[in-house]
């Protein structure tokens, strides 16, 4: 069975066993999830209120990238366990196999696929909240800062999934390109989900 096709009770029991998949790469990117879920809740619930007609449009166009994005992290959290077969095989080859080095090595530049991929995902996540925030109902804001923090807290995880791997990297210049490209996002994403998150907890405790 498909990680996502799980009840979530199941899920959660498999992450806490003594099971090599999920972890943390399929969780960072369910938390993903749920956090656009979030905004995407705030865009249902605005779409066809005559006090939001002006931006019916924007609102519809966000609802079909949330769904977008949604379903792309889940799509990841089975390739993110699908890559650690390999990678795990890889660990088990004999260390004087003169074949090892290569193969552990290309097992684990496809560990960073999923991971990576999350975080580009994750950082459109946030760019929507934000969006989501300053458009959507006023009635459902805090489920915006909800889903801001979540993204926040997901994007960071996802980070920990990739750095833990380049850090093994022989070949340091793909490895430094990949670390480069996640603390961009890490440095661009992480303040936009924390003032999205901010910004809805003025406008709720003033």
């Amino acid at each position: 069975m498909s990680l996502v096709e799980m009840k979530c009770s199941d899920f959660a029991a498999v992450l806490a066993a003594q099971e090599p998949v999920p972890g943390g790469g399929g969780a960072a990117a369910l938390v993903g999830a749920l956090g656009v879920a979030l905004g995407s809740m705030v865009g249902n619930f605005t779409t066809g209120k005559k006090r939001y007609a002006d931006v019916e449009d924007d609102i519809r166009r966000m609802l079909d990238e949330g769904e977008e994005i949604r379903t792309r992290l889940l799509q990841l959290i089975d390739e993110d366990a699908d890559a650690f077969a390999p990678l795990a095989k890889a660990y088990g080859i004999p260390k004087d196999d003169p074949t090892r080095a290569q193969v552990l090595e290309e097992a684990t530049k496809g560990a960073c696929v999923a991971p990576v991929e999350m975080m580009r995902q994750i950082a459109r996540a946030i760019a929507l909240l934000e969006e989501m925030g300053e458009k959507g109902s006023r009635m459902l804001l805090s489920d915006v800062g909800c889903g801001a923090l979540l993204c926040r807290a997901a994007l960071e995880a996802a980070s920990l999934n990739v750095f833990v791997n380049t850090k093994t990297l022989a070949d340091r210049d793909f490895a430094q390109k990949l670390e480069a490209e996640c603390d961009d996002l890490l440095a661009s994403y992480i303040p936009r989900a924390e003032a999205c998150a901010a910004s809805v907890m003025t406008h709720i405790r003033g």
